[in-house]
C-alpha cells in the first residue's frame, strides 16, 4: 500500500490521505477523500460542522496519493492511531515550513 507521487497519478482518479492544521504544530486533523480539492475547500471555508471547523483547521500541511479511497481509507486509520509525534514527522519530511499547500493543488 505504498503512497504514489502526485506527479505519476491521475488527479482526476485518485484517492488522498491529507493532514489540516490550524497553526504550525498545533492542532491536527487526518482524513481522506478521493476529490481533495474540493474537500479542502469545505474546511477551509467551514461548510461542514465539525472538527475542523470548531478548531478552525484552514491549512492543509500534508498529503499523500492513493489510487483507491481502500487504500486511503486505511491509511487514514493507520495514521489517526499514531502518536502526535509521528503525524508531526511526516509533515516535516514533506512540509518542513508547514505551508498551506492549497495553493498548490489548485493549480
Amino acid at each position: 500500500m505504498a503512497a504514489l507521487s502526485s506527479r505519476c497519478v491521475d488527479m482526476e482518479k485518485s484517492s488522498y490521505v491529507y493532514m489540516m492544521a490550524n497553526t504550525p504544530y498545533g492542532t491536527l486533523y487526518v482524513g481522506s477523500t478521493t476529490n481533495l480539492v474540493q474537500r479542502i475547500w469545505q474546511h477551509r471555508e467551514g461548510v461542514i460542522e465539525g472538527f475542523t471547523k470548531l478548531h478552525g483547521l484552514k491549512r492543509l500541511v500534508w498529503y499523500e496519493v492513493h489510487g483507491e479511497i481502500m487504500d486511503a481509507g486505511l491509511r487514514e486509520k493507520q495514521i489517526k492511531l499514531w502518536k502526535r509525534d509521528w503525524k508531526v514527522n511526516l509533515i516535516q519530511e514533506m512540509n518542513p515550513e508547514w505551508r498551506d499547500l492549497y495553493e498548490e493543488i489548485v493549480r
